[in-house]
């Protein structure tokens, strides 16, 4: 599991660990966050009509790097 989240948050992963939280915290801290990263990186939202045909756990508190990645990955596509 550490390293699925790692692939997705390196550098959130890499902060906390540079902070001193342990692996365990680290994963605790980013685990529902990358799942989520992950399915708007892959495009799971790109034709979404409106804001109430997200499903609920489509959201999650990022940081503006984070959603400069998902942006980056819909001009791409």
């Amino acid at each position: 599991h550490c390293l699925a989240v790692r692939a997705v948050c390196r550098r959130e992963i890499d902060c906390d660990r540079g902070n001193g939280f342990s692996w365990k915290i680290t994963l605790l801290r980013n685990y529902w966050k990358s799942k989520v990263k992950q399915e708007w990186l892959s495009g799971k939202y790109s034709n979404i009509p409106s804001q109430h045909s997200l499903p609920e756990k489509s959201m999650y508190p990022m940081d503006v790097d984070t959603w400069g990645e998902i942006l980056e990955a819909e001009l791409e596509r």
